[in-house]
Formats: structure tokens, sequence, C-alpha cells
């Protein structure tokens, strides 16, 4: 196969979302040729990120109708492009790589698939996430940290997100499932991800996810967040999606666990507080914690503040309540945008490419 139409499609890539940025290896190739034929590398090409109709792509290829939309399912159905269905209208559009073609293999991961994805994100995408500076995913506390002296918006509430949605999709962390192919699993739950409204459609539609209703998802998210798994909704206000995500696995966390102040790029409005009279010097919350931001000095929890995102996991299981969480100053706390859709064109803003 030729690289040209592969490189094309490296650079389309690398203009949605997070980006799919090249590297020195060209290891971003070869990922692409396992995902995609070259017939199908050149319908992406010709795609929008807008969805459009069959009769749209047809008349703009000048090919058959019936050939185009035939290839178009097809490519939903393997997880290469979105597939928005309402009644009987079927509208198709582009993805990024993140979050779209990743996410949308969970259930086509192989090993070798996984290695080659392993190796592109230590060469170059870890960066790209860290670059967005927390505008892919944010950090809302645990709901049992919270306390109504917070006055916590609806949106940084997770109970809140899964209740004012009509449709969840249920479906396994992509990430967690390919370190368990590695031999590499944290043993943390597999089914942790939830998806919202079209996307949750498309989950369910394409066997990627099943459905369930707002009581069983608020006991998955419990239970996610029993395991010590910080929940990161999309960063918009009606976000498409929410992760529940670890240090040991998640893509995110991960990436920006790596740096020495990974709260200047994560997307959170809450730190934790220990109170060092109260503290005993058990330790819990040293596990609980996913950015190794806490330590013992003197016996008891300090908290390093540059490396605290807020998530509340150390407050929900520590046996002498030493531990909570406040707002941040007023002058830097941040309000997401509004939809998924001004979420991406922020990002843009943020990669200087509008």
């Amino acid at each position: 196969m030729s690289d040209n139409i592969f490189r094309d499609l490296q650079e389309r890539l690398d203009s949605y979302s997070l980006g799919f940025p090249a590297t020195k290896t060209g290891i971003e190739i070869t990922v692409l040729k396992r995902l995609f034929t070259e017939k199908n590398a050149e319908m992406f090409l010709n795609m929008s990120p807008l969805v459009e109709e069959p009769a749209t792509v047809s008349a703009r290829l000048g090919k058959p109708l019936e050939e185009v939309a035939v290839q178009l399912e097809d490519m939903a159905q393997r997880g290469l492009l979105f597939r928005l269905k309402k009644g009987e209208s079927l509208k198709y559009g582009a993805i990024p790589f993140m979050h779209g073609l990743m996410e949308f293999h969970v259930k086509r991961l192989d090993r070798e698939m996984v290695e080659i994805v392993e190796q592109y994100f230590d060469q170059g995408f870890h960066q790209a996430i860290a670059d967005v500076k927390g505008m892919f995913l944010r950090t809302v506390p645990v709901h049992e940290s919270i306390t109504v002296e917070h006055h916590i918006a609806a949106f940084e509430d997770a109970r809140a997100i899964l209740e004012k949605n009509e449709i969840i999709a249920v479906t396994e962390c992509v990430c967690r499932k390919e370190k368990n192919i590695l031999g590499k699993g944290c043993g943390k739950p597999l089914e942790a991800c939830f998806m919202f409204g079209s996307m949750a459609r498309y989950y369910i539609d394409n066997k990627m996810g099943r459905r369930v209703n707002l009581e069983e998802a608020i006991e998955l998210l419990a239970k996610a967040q029993e395991a010590g798994l910080v929940t990161q909704p999309g960063t918009a206000q009606n976000p498409a999606g929410m992760c529940n995500c670890c240090g040991d696995c998640c893509g995110v966390i991960a990436a920006v666990k790596k740096y020495s102040k990974p709260a200047e790029l994560v997307f959170s409005n809450y730190q934790a507080v220990a109170d060092r009279d109260s503290c005993t010097g058990c330790e819990i919350c040293l596990d609980r914690c996913q950015m190794d931001a806490i330590t013992m000095i003197d016996g008891v929890a300090e908290i390093n503040l540059d490396r605290c995102i807020g998530c509340g996991l150390c407050v929900t299981t520590c046996p002498v309540n030493a531990m909570s969480i406040k707002a941040k100053d007023a002058a830097v706390r941040r309000i997401p945008p509004a939809t998924s859709s001004e979420q991406m064109m922020q990002i843009a803003r943020n990669r200087g490419i509008i």
C-alpha cells in the first residue's frame, strides 16, 4: 500500500480534536494501515466531520448512491466513521483519533494492534494530550466528597450529569482493556465508561456498549469510584461521554502524570485539603491518589497542590475525616464550554489551528 494516502490521512486526523501528530519513526502510519484499507482511507479523506447523508457524499464523489451508502455503513460498523441515526435517517461523519478511532475499536483489539498503539502513544500522542491542557477530559470530584457548602454546579457533579441524559450506554475502558491484553492490567473495573445521547446510540447499535438505566449507571459509577477511578467527563457542560480513569492505564492521566505539575494540565476546579491535626498517618490516601500528590511528612499526609487534580478519592476512604476538598480560588476556576462542539472549537484554538 502506498504511504502517500496514509500520510494525507495522518495530516487530516492531525487537524481534528487532540490531533494525530507525526513521529520520527513513522509509527503513526503503521497504526493507520492496521485500521484502514486504501479504499476506506480515500473515503475518509472525502468526508466532513459534520455528519452528512449518503446522497450528499455520493453527489460530491460522483459515485452511485448505493455503492457509497454500503461503504459508509461498513466503515461506521468498523469504527472508522461516526453514524448519526434518527428514525430512518442515517448520516455519517469523519472522526478524530481520540475520542474516535481508538475508542471505537474497543471490541476489535488484538495484541499486535495494542503494541503498535502503545508505541505511538510513547513516541508522540502523550505529548498531544498534555498540550491541550485539560480541554479533552476534565476531573470532577467524587459525589460523596461534596457537601452542600460547596454549591457545586450540575456540570461538576457526575451523578447530575448521568441524571440529565435520557440515553446512557456503558462500555469497556479501551485503555484498561489494552493493558489487560498486554498482561499489564491494574485489576480495576473494565465496564466504567459512559456515553450519552447520539454517541450512546452509536455504541449500542454497533455493540460496543450496552444501554443502562439511571439506577445501574449510578451503581457502576459508585463501583468505579470505590475502586479508585478518577471520574472524567468530556470538557463540556453537556458532554458526550464520561470516563473513569486510573493512573496506571489511562492515556490521559498517564500523559499528564509524567509532568511535575499535572494540576496545570488538568481542567479541575477543586483541590484536596489535609487536616494535619486529624491525620493519623494510616496512609490509605497514598494508594487512592492516582497522581502521586500525597506524601507522608512527619507521619501525616501532605498534599502537593501542583499534582492534585481534585478528584476527591482521598476524601471518601479517610477513616478519621482528615481529608476534604475545597474549591479553587475564583480567579482560577473555569467554566467548561456548553457543548462538545464548542469544546472541539476550543481545542482547535488552543492548538492554533483556528
